[in-house]
């Protein structure tokens, strides 16, 4: 049964204005961005009626969509000006790839769940992502063969540290975003100086574990 939202875009509107802009993001490209991809076309038919709430939703297979101001916050926090690569770790529903889409110039994004990544992978040709490359595999292990990337997300939390992996295909001047730690977690960003690395802690936050051989 599809539930009735009533007009996508004026919610999507509303909800970027009330959530989004009025908690700080003031990066314009991110602000245009989040008013622009459709959150209810990756969420479940559902829970379509809740896609501009401010909050994370099931999306099967112990996985959820995060909630829109975290996923701009991550955004504004990678520094995109329009001409970068891109590495997500954790496609989940897509939403977050489409988001760096409208601003990078490719994204390429990794799913260890393969059902998840196959209904994000359509979602996102149904909607002519096509600076988006979905891959299967162990995303703690990263994309060696696309690297450097000039930003990485990663969309689930690091239990004990940032993997080496992921930080190695960092290009120099690259952010890397991404929560820290177990059931406490910080998200934080890594900038690369040459062979250094940089942290800051930005916000307390709460995402699934990053599962791989690099965690």
């Amino acid at each position: 049964m599809t539930m009735d939202m009533g007009d996508p875009r004026a919610e999507r509107l509303e909800m970027v204005q009330r959530q989004i802009v009025a908690r700080g993001i003031t990066d314009p490209l991110v602000v245009s961005a989040m008013r622009t991809v459709p959150r209810h076309e990756f969420v479940p038919e559902e829970l379509r009626d809740l896609a501009y709430d401010d909050r994370p939703l099931p999306i099967g297979r112990g996985q959820t969509i995060s909630q829109p101001y975290i996923v701009a916050l991550m955004t504004e926090l990678a520094e995109l000006k329009g001409e970068e690569s891109v590495l997500e770790v954790g496609t989940g529903s897509g939403y977050q790839a489409a988001v760096l889409a409208e601003i990078a110039a490719r994204v390429y994004t990794i799913e260890l769940v393969e059902p998840l990544l196959r209904a994000a992978a359509a979602t996102l040709v149904r909607l002519h992502y096509r600076n988006v490359f979905p891959r299967l595999g162990d995303g703690s292990l990263g994309w060696k063969e696309m690297a450097p990337f000039d930003a990485i997300l990663v969309t689930a939390a690091a239990a004990r540290r940032i993997p080496k992996e992921l930080l190695d295909q960092l290009a120099d001047g690259g952010r890397l975003v991404a929560p820290v730690g177990g059931e406490v977690q910080t998200l934080s960003v890594v900038r690369r100086r040459g062979k250094a690395f940089e942290r800051r802690d930005v916000t307390a936050v709460r995402f699934v574990p990053l599962l791989g051989a690099a965690e």
